[in-house]
C-alpha cells in the first residue's frame, strides 16, 4: 500500500521529459504530389504542399459560403468535433499504457451533453416560433436546462463509478483534461455560431482576418524572416508577424468594403418559419450605409483628400484586423506550447503540410470570443424581432398585460393619443 503511495506521488511529479511520448503522425501527403516535388528542396516540397492545400481549403470554404447560413454552422459543428477528437486523441495516447477505464466513452458523452445544452439555448433563441408549433419542442425547451442538467450529472455519477483506486490521479487529470478541452472546443464554436446570427459579416471577416495573417505572416517569414519572435515556436519571426499585420488591416478593410454593400453579408440570419429556412433579408443598418468622414488634417496633406465615403462598419474591421494579427496569433503559441509539452510537432496529419484540424484553427477560437465581447459591448442593441419573438410564445393573458403596459406607456410618452383604442 505504501509503495504504491509513493509510485503516484513520483508519478505526480516527475518533470516534462519524463511524460510518455506521443507517436509521431504519419505523412498523408497524396502520392501524386510526392511524385510531382520530388525533384525540390524539403524547404520548397513544404512550401508548394502548403500552397496547394489552402487553395483548396479556401475554395471549399467559399463553396460552402455560397450554400448559406445551414452549412456554415454544420461546417462549425464538424470543426469543433474534430478538434475534440485531436485534443482527447493526444490524452489517450499519453495515457493509454494505465488502460483508465471509460475515458474515451465518457470524454464523447460530455461532448453530447455539452452541444445539446448549448445549441438547445440556441434553438430557444432563435427558433421561437417554429418550437412553439411543436409540441413535443415545448416539452424539450422548457425543461431544456433541467434535461441538460440531468445528462451531465449521470455522466458524472459514471465518472465516480469508474474510479480505480491504483489510477485515482491519473483519472483526474483526464476529466480535466476532458473539460478543459471542452471549454476550448464547444464554447468557442457556439460562439461561432451566435456570431453568424448577428449577420454573416460578423462571421466571415473575423476568420477571413486570420487566415489571412497565418499565409501572410507565413509569406512574409518564409522570404525575409530573419528575427525569431518567440522560442514557443522557432520558425515564427518578427518580419512575419510585422508583415501579416499591415496586410491584415489592408485586407480587412477592403474585404470589409465589399461585403458590406451586400444584404446577404450584413443581415442578421433569422429562421422563417413558413418558408423553413434561414433568410437574411432587412434594411441594412446604419454601420451598413455609406457616409462621409472627414480626413484628419495631417493625412490631407499626404492623401490630397479632404472628406472620404466609407461603411462605418469598415471602422470596427480595423479593431477586428487588429486583434486577429496582434493578438490572434497568441492562440497559436499556446498551441505551440501544448505540443512542445507532449514531444508532438502536430495536433494529427489530417491536412498534408498543415497538420491537424486544430493547428489551423488555433487562432479562430481566441477571436470568436472577441468578436462576441465586442458585439455585446459596442454593437448589439434591443433586437425588436427576438423580443417579438418571445412576446408570441406567450400566454394569451401574457401578451394582453404586455399590450396593455405598453399602450399606457406610450400615451404617456404622447405617441398615442389616450382616446386611441386599441
Amino acid at each position: 500500500e505504501v509503495d504504491l503511495e509513493e509510485r503516484l506521488c513520483e508519478l505526480d511529479l516527475r518533470s516534462d521529459s519524463d511524460v510518455p511520448d506521443v507517436s509521431p503522425p504519419t505523412d498523408s501527403t497524396p502520392e501524386i504530389l510526392k511524385r510531382a516535388l520530388s525533384g525540390l528542396s524539403a524547404r520548397w516540397k513544404n512550401w508548394w504542399i502548403r500552397g496547394i492545400l489552402t487553395l483548396a481549403m479556401i475554395s471549399g470554404f467559399f463553396l460552402i459560403i455560397y450554400l448559406g447560413s445551414f452549412m456554415l454552422m454544420l461546417l462549425v459543428l464538424s470543426i469543433q468535433v474534430k478538434c475534440y477528437h485531436e485534443i482527447i486523441t493526444i490524452g489517450y495516447r499519453v495515457y493509454h499504457s494505465y488502460d483508465l477505464p471509460w475515458f474515451r466513452s465518457l470524454s464523447w458523452y460530455f461532448l453530447l451533453c455539452v452541444n445539446y445544452f448549448f445549441y438547445g439555448e440556441t434553438v430557444a433563441d432563435y427558433f421561437a416560433t417554429f418550437v412553439q408549433r411543436r409540441e413535443q419542442l415545448q416539452f424539450l425547451i422548457r425543461y431544456h436546462r433541467f434535461i441538460s442538467f440531468t445528462l451531465y450529472l449521470t455522466g458524472f455519477c459514471m465518472f465516480v463509478l469508474s474510479l480505480v483506486k491504483k489510477h485515482y490521479r491519473l483519472q483526474f487529470y483526464m476529466f480535466a483534461w476532458t473539460h478543459v478541452t471542452l471549454l476550448i472546443t464547444v464554447t468557442q464554436s457556439h460562439l461561432v455560431i451566435q456570431n453568424l446570427f448577428e449577420g454573416m459579416i460578423w462571421f466571415l471577416v473575423p476568420i477571413s482576418s486570420v487566415i489571412c495573417n497565418d499565409i501572410t505572416a507565413y509569406i512574409f517569414g518564409f522570404f525575409f524572416g530573419r528575427t525569431p519572435l518567440i522560442k514557443l515556436s522557432p520558425k515564427k519571426t518578427w518580419e512575419g508577424f510585422i508583415g501579416g499585420f499591415f496586410s491584415t488591416v489592408v485586407f480587412g478593410f477592403i474585404f470589409s468594403y465589399f461585403l458590406a454593400q451586400h444584404q446577404y453579408f450584413v443581415c442578421p440570419v433569422e429562421y422563417n418559419s413558413e418558408t423553413n429556412r434561414f433568410v437574411t433579408e432587412c434594411e441594412p443598418s446604419e454601420l451598413f450605409q455609406m457616409k462621409k468622414y472627414c480626413v484628419p488634417p495631417l493625412l490631407q496633406d499626404v492623401f490630397g483628400w479632404e472628406t472620404v465615403n466609407m461603411y462605418p462598419f469598415q471602422m470596427h474591421s480595423f479593431a477586428l484586423s487588429t486583434f486577429a494579427s496582434l493578438i490572434g496569433p497568441f492562440g497559436g503559441f499556446f498551441a505551440s506550447g501544448f505540443k512542445r509539452a507532449f514531444k508532438i510537432k502536430d495536433f494529427a496529419d489530417t491536412i498534408p503540410g498543415h497538420g491537424g484540424i486544430m493547428d489551423r484553427f488555433d487562432c479562430q477560437y481566441l477571436m470568436a470570443t472577441f468578436v462576441h465581447v465586442y458585439i455585446t459591448s459596442f454593437i448589439r442593441g434591443p433586437n425588436p424581432s427576438k423580443l417579438l419573438k418571445q412576446l408570441l410564445i406567450l400566454q394569451p393573458e401574457q401578451q394582453l398585460s404586455v399590450y396593455k403596459t405598453l399602450k399606457s406607456h406610450l400615451v404617456e410618452k404622447g405617441i398615442l393619443q389616450p382616446s386611441l383604442r386599441g
